[in-house]
Formats: C-alpha cells, sequence, structure tokens
C-alpha cells in the first residue's frame, strides 16, 4: 500500500517515528512522511496564507523520502497531496501517532484529526491515530500502537476498505491488557477553560490559558471506549449541516 504518514507533533515526534519505523520493517508498503517541522498541536484546520512553506528533505531508513515543513498539519497534506513533491500517490494517510488522546470535541482543535480531514476533503482515506496518554511526565511507549496499526488495521478489509475518516484512538496501558476495539461515536462536552492573567518582565499583562475538558463516558462513546481499555474507531464527516434542523426548517417553511 501507498502510504502518507504525517502528525501535529513535528517530523522528529516519537509517535511518529514509531509509526515509521514499525511500518517499514514490511516490505508490504511505500512509505513517505510529510510533517510539520515544529510542534503544531491544537492548529486545528488553519493553513499558511500570507508566509512560503520551506521545505527541509530527509531521507529515511528503506529508502523511503521525508519532507518536513514549515507549517501546519493541514499544509502538510495539501503540499504532499497537491504540490507534486512524492514519488507516488498515496492511497492511504496515516496522521498521528499523536502523544495524547483526540477524543470528543478534541477533533475540532486536533492538528493531528485536521490533517486526516484535509486528506478525506481530497479524496484520500485517512486515519488519525491518537495514544491515549495518562501522564507526560514519563517516556512515552507508542510501539504497541504502531505495531496494532500495522497488524491490525491495515489487514482489516473493512477498515481499509472505509472510504473517509477514522479517528482512532489507543488505550495507554500494555496491549495485553487491552479489551478489544469498539465503533464508536464522539463524547458530547466542552472544555471548561479558565485564563490566568500574568504580567511579563517588562510590565505587560497577558493571559494564559488552561482547563480541563469533562469526559461523556456514556455508552457508545469515545471516552467510555478508553475508560474500558478499548481501542476506540470513531467513523468523521467533513458536512457540519445540522440535516435534522435543515428536514424542520424546510417543512415549516412549506405550512
Amino acid at each position: 500500500m501507498r502510504i502518507l504518514l504525517t502528525n501535529d507533533d513535528g517530523f522528529q515526534a516519537q509517535g511518529l517515528q514509531a509509526l515509521y519505523r514499525v511500518l517499514a520493517e514490511t516490505s508490504r508498503h511505500q512509505i513517505c512522511i510529510v510533517a510539520p517541522e515544529n510542534q503544531q498541536s491544537a492548529k486545528g484546520r488553519s493553513i499558511t496564507l500570507h508566509k512560503p512553506l520551506f521545505l527541509t528533505r530527509h531521507t529515511l531508513r528503506c529508502g523511503g523520502k521525508g519532507f518536513a515543513v514549515a507549517g501546519t498539519p493541514t499544509d502538510c497534506v495539501k503540499l504532499a497531496l497537491q504540490g507534486g513533491i512524492l514519488p507516488f500517490e498515496p492511497e492511504l494517510v496515516l496522521s498521528g501517532i499523536n502523544a495524547g488522546p483526540n477524543l470528543g470535541s478534541d477533533v475540532f482543535y486536533s492538528g493531528t484529526v485536521a490533517a486526516a480531514m484535509e486528506s478525506m476533503l481530497i479524496g484520500v482515506k485517512a486515519f488519525a491515530l491518537s495514544l491515549a496518554v495518562e501522564s507526560y511526565t514519563e517516556p512515552l511507549d507508542f510501539e504497541h500502537a504502531a505495531a496494532y496499526v500495522r497488524d491490525v488495521l491495515l489487514e482489516d478489509p473493512v477498515l481499509t476498505a472505509c472510504e473517509g475518516l477514522l479517528n482512532v484512538n489507543f488505550p495507554y496501558q500494555p496491549q495485553e491488557d487491552w479489551q478489544g476495539a469498539r465503533w464508536t461515536r464522539l463524547g458530547r462536552e466542552a472544555f471548561f477553560n479558565n485564563f490566568e492573567v500574568r504580567r511579563n518582565p517588562l510590565g505587560r499583562e497577558y493571559y494564559w490559558i488552561y482547563g480541563n475538558q469533562p469526559e461523556d463516558k456514556s455508552e457508545g462513546t469515545d471516552h467510555k471506549a478508553i475508560a474500558d481499555r478499548c481501542v476506540s474507531i470513531t467513523p468523521l464527516v467533513d458536512d457540519l449541516t445540522d440535516h435534522k434542523a435543515l428536514r424542520q426548517l424546510t417543512v415549516d417553511s412549506r405550512s
């Protein structure tokens, strides 16, 4: 399979490099990487319009080509799929593996999901891949998640035939503790934000944003699957139209 790897944590991010290393162990796939040169988390669907996209070329092990882009995750996918820089046309885009979950309303901010969404909009199916890390104080282990991508996701004809975007979150526990995989829906919750006011050494006021996200652990949600140590797989679409409201408004206008 012809695969493009990208992410929002940056070209040298551990999750992306682990995914490439594990996939490159088999000769079944052609793989290239086009990823941001720096950390781009929470960039969402932003694109770069008012400055150039500089590239740094890398030669990957096993002969693959890599490009670090001075831009956003969406920039990377646009450039990779429509900029003529790759030696092949990708059949699949894998975005990740992200260091941290992308569950519920996370998907509206996530650069990981945004990159996969851009691929779907262009017409190439994509998986957004995230590891539901519980703590960032210890070295992160992406090997189990990467092996699951290679041995399960890419070998499942139902998943690989799925046209569109699958948002996949992996439990952080060792794989032997996982309780299978579930098809899920996005949890419905919103971030509760706080803004701490501070002053820099020159006395200028600024704000530091932080907060927390309530977890919707109702049955069938992605949060519930991760809480139960299951791989969560959520099909996503690009259509934000409220079809229920549209149908009702159409009926009302005829009344």
